[in-house]
């Protein structure tokens, strides 16, 4: 190639930078999210609640503003807090792990449960016990614990460090998981079941923690992270 060629070639790559910056910098968010953190926000533990289409984060004692997290076309239906974790459920059955610290913009993951969004249309105002913390039985339930997601067809358990799904459970034939009747017992979560036949109570309950159904001589699958595995912050 000669020098005329060589400068022309190069002239066009340097033209061509700004161009490419600007299409990386319009590129859209994924699932849509749009996170906005304030300059000032204080590193703190944060409040997070529903408001309107956000999930906003306060500070519990003087009510300071930090992150406010929208996806487009979507409105939150819940939310659910661990220690570190800010879990919501959005109107398309997605479930996002948020940092609950006023100011770390971060959203951890994002997880979608198959049927929910369906079934979160038709039953509107039903979303308050679809998202379940799990309790940590033993060292095996892993490193922040874990969350069920309610369904009337499964129950679905992430572990809440990075989102990994651990288990599922399908409800009996006949049967439906109902999310707004449910009840804690010393770290178990017992989940109403109601059936068809209705041929003994006993079937019409289940009763779950971080390693799955509890019931006699089970073998669970363990929970903790692989080793040397670190969960990540995925930034917006």
């Amino acid at each position: 190639m000669d020098r005329n060629r060589l400068a022309l070639a190069l002239g066009a790559a340097v033209l061509a930078l700004p161009l490419v910056a600007a299409a990386q910098h319009a590129r859209p968010a994924p699932y849509g999210d749009r996170l906005t953190v304030p300059p000032a926000a204080p590193h703190a533990r944060a409040y997070v609640r529903v408001r309107g289409a956000a999930v906003e984060a306060y500070a519990p004692g003087s009510g300071a503003r930090g992150w406010t997290y929208r996806r487009e076309g979507r409105r939150p239906l819940a939310v659910r807090t661990a220690p570190g974790h800010a879990f919501a459920l959005w109107s398309d059955g997605l479930v996002t792990d948020s940092a609950r610290v006023l100011s770390v913009g971060a959203v951890r993951w994002h997880r979608a449960v198959p049927g929910l969004a369906g079934w979160l249309a038709a039953r509107p105002g039903r979303a308050g016990g679809v998202l379940q913390e799990l309790g940590r039985p033993g060292p095996g339930a892993g490193e922040g614990g874990m969350l069920a997601v309610l369904t009337p067809e499964r129950i679905a358990a992430y572990r809440t460090a990075d989102g990994d799904l651990r288990w599922t459970l399908p409800a009996r034939r006949g049967c439906a998981f109902d999310p707004d009747r449910t009840a804690r017992v010393a770290g178990v979560l017992i989940v109403a079941q109601p059936c068809r036949d209705r041929d003994a109570w006993s079937q019409e309950l289940v009763a779950v923690d971080g390693l799955g159904r509890i019931a006699p001589g089970r073998t669970p699958l363990g929970n903790e992270l692989p080793t040397g595995s670190r969960p990540r912050d995925h930034r917006t």
